[in-house]
């Protein structure tokens, strides 16, 4: 199992939800944070809580929904010399429930690729090539297990297509120390999974977080956090690299 402290984690959506979770959960591993959110603002609880863990930590923003603005988090992030080892692309946005699915709108086509697929997918192709120079990395993009629900069209076309391409990609990494995998949280009582979801947001974890600590050199996976609740951490990431490396496919 990967030791994270010391190492860099970049965790996107980190102010509130499975994001700010997540946070603390890999400040408690002792690993340092870039901590991101639309306004640095809002990140003020997530920073004071982290750093009071005894980590290194600071907020950057972006809205994902604009590439240049994305582009502008990252180019902040190496103008700070910061060496980033792990990825965890929390955030995401469910668009809108349409009970006339029939009407569905282009824009929210448009809206959830742009959050759900471009911006996570921009994030990754900044920051493998490092990765691979320096023989280290790990990206976990989150997913959902949303199916046969064309109320949610755009944002469920998001999720399959980020699935797809992470797959893709990282297959090109499989047998390296760079590692690129998804996890699905499951329906969550967060902002996003609403509060008729579930599952706690706590459920989730240490679910979405095994990618970051695997150490099987497989890649393009994808995790459902659902089936590591209640288990420690070790036992987490063995059961995850107990895992077939095969995509599945519906």
């Amino acid at each position: 199992m990967v030791n994270v402290k010391g190492k860099w984690a970049l965790i996107t959506g980190a102010s509130r939800g499975i994001g700010y979770l997540s946070a603390i959960f890999m400040a408690k591993q002792g690993a340092n944070l870039i901590l991101h959110s639309r306004d640095a603002a809002h990140s003020a609880k997530v920073l004071a809580d982290v750093k009071a863990l005894g980590v290194e930590a600071y907020a950057v923003s972006a809205e994902l929904s604009e590439p240049d603005s994305v582009q502008q988090m990252l180019a902040e992030i190496d103008a700070k010399g910061t060496q980033v080892d792990i990825v965890l692309n929390n955030a995401g946005l469910q668009i809108a429930y349409r009970t006339d699915y029939l009407a569905t709108p282009y824009t929210d086509y448009d809206i959830s690729f742009r959050i759900n697929t471009v911006a996570p997918m921009l994030i990754c192709y900044h920051f493998l090539p490092k990765m691979a120079e320096r023989g280290f990395g790990r990206i976990v993009n989150t997913t959902s297990g949303i199916d046969l629900e064309p109320e949610q069209a755009g944002y469920s076309a998001a999720k399959a297509a980020l699935n797809k391409v992470t797959h893709d990609i990282g297959k090109m990494y499989d047998g390296t120390d760079v590692m690129i995998n998804l996890t699905d949280p499951g329906w969550c009582r967060t902002d996003l999974g609403g509060p008729n979801a579930p599952n706690a947001p706590e459920s989730a974890l240490p679910g979405v977080l095994v990618g970051a600590f695997m150490d099987d050199k497989k890649s393009g996976r994808i995790f459902s956090a659902q089936e590591f609740t209640g288990l420690t951490l070790a036992e987490s990431v063995a059961k995850a690299e107990q895992q077939d490396s095969d995509y599945p496919q519906r």
